[in-house]
C-alpha cells in the first residue's frame, strides 16, 4: 500500500481532512462504496465535477491506499476504480455523517 510522502497531522480529524480534502472527495468515496466504477460513471453521477478534479482526487486516493485503479488492455481502454479495504473502512464514517446531517433542521423551515 503506497502512502503520500507528506507528513501526516497527529490529530485524527486533521488527518481525515487531509485525506478527504475538498468538497468532492467524500462524494467520490460515497459513490465508490456502492462498488467499482469507471471514470465516466463517477463523472456522470457527480454532477458539476470537472474531469481534472475527479482525476486529481482519484490519484490522491490511490497514492494514499484508499482506491485501486485497474486498467484493462482493451480498445477502447477500460479503467475501473475500487475502494481498497482501507477505503471500505470509511463506510461507517460516511453513514454516521449522513445520519447526523439528516437530524439537522432545515434552515428554511419556519419555527
Amino acid at each position: 500500500m503506497a502512502f503520500s510522502s507528506e507528513p501526516w497531522p497527529e490529530c485524527g480529524v486533521a488527518r481525515f481532512l487531509t485525506l478527504l480534502d475538498g468538497p468532492w472527495a467524500t462524494l467520490i468515496i460515497r459513490n465508490l462504496l456502492h462498488g467499482p466504477a469507471r471514470f465516466g460513471e463517477l463523472r456522470d453521477d457527480l454532477v458539476g465535477i470537472s474531469a481534472h478534479t475527479l482525476t486529481s482526487r482519484l490519484r490522491r486516493f490511490e497514492e494514499n491506499g484508499l482506491v485501486t485503479r485497474t486498467a484493462y488492455p482493451e480498445i477502447p481502454p477500460r479503467v475501473v476504480y475500487e475502494l481498497t479495504p482501507l477505503g471500505q473502512e470509511l463506510r461507517p464514517v460516511l453513514e454516521a455523517m449522513n445520519a447526523w446531517a439528516l437530524t439537522v433542521p432545515d434552515a428554511t423551515e419556519d419555527d
